[in-house]
């Protein structure tokens, strides 16, 4: 099976990610693209794999992309994926996405279990179908409501153990990336003190299921500065705020430092970002 991008010692390991959603056209993702991988190649230590870096461009870019990507520590991965190989029009088979180079693909995101019906059967069958084509499923979880930590933590569990089924196997295949509802698309992200909550709770549950290392990072409305304040996150999952690359390099800093054991800077500014 496939190595998951946060396994092996992902309880060290710290991944940092952004998706462009469907904010930019063609030209303009290879263009960022290009910026992109100049902000991974300029920095080195992310060669010792501590830090792992990933991009999740639009459908169209990713051919292209998996070529411009050749031979960097930048990972593929895609934004959404079918439930199987087949008769199923305008989908994407998850073994095409294995074919031209993605490593990891974003399933069950907010938007899509909103906007596009997808329920938890068709969220399980999308990470089966992604694991069975040597993918690594980005679980995409969270509460709709801001609330108590506590509930919070219980109802993250039960999506990823309807996501897998109950196959805790399978479950320690995943990277989940906890995205609160309510924090999507905000002005400011969920509170450090409540995420790290949060995923506090989440770990304990998750390690009484037997995957004790799954990979749990943060999402929604996330920028440089964020994550030196968490606690028990494993990374970063960014949008609007990393269109500028440097913003995304100002997060990769802070997680080599973390990396290293050091305290994070100050953070940068944050560049200008669409609305």
């Amino acid at each position: 099976m496939q190595q998951n991008p946060g396994s092996q010692t992902s309880n060290t390991r710290i991944l940092v990610g952004v998706s462009t959603k469907m904010y930019l056209g063609y030209r303009d993702s290879l263009d960022w693209l290009e910026r992109l991988q100049h902000e991974v190649d300029t920095r080195p230590a992310l060669a010792a794999g501590r830090v792992v870096p990933f991009v999740i461009p639009s459908f169209p870019v990713l051919p292209a992309a998996a070529r411009l990507l050749a031979g960097s520590p930048l990972l593929l991965g895609a934004q959404n994926c079918g439930w199987s190989d087949g008769p199923w029009t305008g989908e994407v088979a998850p073994s095409m996405l294995a074919e031209l180079g993605v490593r990891l693909v974003e399933i069950g995101h907010a938007e899509r279990r909103q906007h596009f019906g997808e329920d938890d059967a068709m969220v399980a069958l999308k990470v089966r179908a992604a694991d069975d084509a040597g993918l690594t499923p980005l679980l995409c979880v969270g509460e709709r409501d801001g609330g108590q930590p506590a509930a919070a933590a219980d109802f993250v569990f039960r999506q990823i153990e309807s996501a897998v089924d109950g196959d805790w196997d399978l479950a320690g295949r995943l990277v989940v990336a906890y995205e609160p509802v309510w924090a999507i698309g905000a002005a400011e992200p969920a509170a450090a003190a409540y995420v790290s909550d949060v995923v506090r709770r989440l770990r304990d549950q998750l390690t009484a299921a037997g995957v004790p290392g799954l990979p749990v990072i943060y999402g929604g409305s996330a920028k440089p500065g964020l994550l030196p304040t968490l606690e028990g996150v494993s990374g970063l999952f960014l949008g609007r705020f990393a269109h500028d690359p440097v913003n995304f390099g100002a997060v990769l800093d802070e997680a080599l430092l973390l990396a290293e054991g050091f305290t994070a800077p100050e953070p940068t500014p944050v560049g200008h970002v669409q609305p």
